[in-house]
């Protein structure tokens, strides 16, 4: 497959020079929008696309995708409602446990 070529990163014949800050700061709230929309709609079409090649090898496409839980593996010692999976970002209980002095282990269970 070919790689595609890189669009000019400015649309021809419109010069942005010629747009107020916040007529510009319109435009850049327009294209983030923009560009979620084409991400929900790129996800979704892979996603149909995931599901139509599993379905003809006989395999049930929709377990797939699902993805499992992952269960937690650290908890708050002071809160056991609080838990850490380990992925991700470090929730403020990990960080303020580990800068009072605590391990990671200390927190397992």
């Amino acid at each position: 497959m070919m790689a595609k070529t890189a669009k000019p990163a400015q649309a021809p014949g419109v010069d942005l020079a010629d747009y107020d800050l916040g007529e510009l700061k319109g435009l850049l709230f327009e294209v983030g929008q923009a560009i979620k929309e084409r991400q929900r709609r790129d996800v979704a079409e892979a996603r149909e696309r995931i599901i139509t090649i599993a379905r003809g090898a006989g395999l049930p496409a929709e377990k797939l995708l699902d993805g499992a839980a992952v269960l937690p593996r650290y908890r708050n010692p002071d809160d056991a409602s609080q838990t850490w999976s380990g992925r991700g970002r470090q929730p403020k209980w990990v960080a303020d446990a580990l800068a009072g002095g605590r391990t990671l282990d200390q927190l397992k269970f």
